[in-house]
């Protein structure tokens, strides 16, 4: 029996792609050589990126995608099938992150953002899976944290969300076995990027603080959003028969002097 390939076409979806991580994987899948589907809320922002992305020579389609809407999930995934053909790679990275300590933060906040963090990812394999499993190939990769691992305090639902998330996919990873498609997960830790920048300061000082005192908070490096890019583009352009199925991606602390 031939071993399988992937085909010479390998359009890409990407949620959360209007900025951060999401912006930079689409910059990178398209440099790779993938037609790339832009998902996001913002789509002025999806915009700009998708004109970069043509400017450079890439295939490109933006579409509005609010993963909290089963509705909107199954149309975005029409439009981008229409406009590109089979989807082969989605990338979910879409998030919600917020302060506050668990015990104060309003029940349906913590359920709206859990929605967009672990359903709404669910939501996407709804869409998307089925044609895979049919083609018999497929990669989906999901964007975690490392606090799916070493969780944070003051977060709101975030960790619970990632812990979700990862236990998903471990499950998926078991389900799909044999079908051609992989499921993998990429675990940033710290990044730049725009969660929190909407925080008010001195809360977000107070978190920070609370993150050192638990020892989270080992060094004040942080990643760019193109470390964690380059990592799903090693995901998703491995050669078929190999499986990545977790890749942590960490900040490096700034050399010491010995003296």
């Amino acid at each position: 029996m031939p071993k399988p390939v992937h085909p010479d076409r390998r359009p890409a979806v990407i949620t959360g792609a209007s900025s951060g991580i999401g912006a930079a994987t689409a910059l990178a899948l398209s440099a790779a050589g993938h037609p790339v589907a832009l998902g996001a809320r913002r789509v002025d922002k999806l915009e700009e990126l998708a004109h970069q992305i043509r400017e450079a020579g890439g295939e490109v389609s933006a579409h509005a995608l609010d993963l909290t809407s089963d509705e909107s999930v199954q149309t975005f995934a029409a439009k981008v099938g229409a406009d590109l053909g089979e989807i082969e790679v989605v990338v979910s990275n879409a998030a919600q992150l917020g302060p506050g300590a668990i015990h104060e933060v309003d029940s349906d906040r913590f359920a709206r953002e859990l929605d967009v963090n672990l359903v709404g990812a669910h939501r996407l394999v709804r869409a998307f899976v089925p044609a895979m499993a049919e083609r018999r190939r497929g990669d989906l990769v999901f964007v975690s944290s490392d606090v799916a691992v070493r969780a944070r305090p003051f977060m709101s639902s975030y960790a619970a969300g990632k812990w979700g998330l990862e236990g998903m996919v471990n499950a998926l990873q078991m389900e799909l076995e044999g079908t051609g498609i992989r499921a993998s997960i990429v675990r940033p830790g710290p990044t730049q990027s725009e969660a929190g920048s909407d925080w008010d300061e001195e809360l977000a000082a107070f978190v920070i603080t609370q993150w050192v005192r638990f020892g989270l908070a080992r060094h004040p490096r942080v990643l760019r959003a193109s470390a964690i890019a380059d990592a799903i583009t090693t995901i998703v352009t491995a050669p078929r028969g190999v499986h990545l199925n977790l890749i942590e991606v960490t900040p490096e602390a700034s050399v010491e002097d010995p003296s």
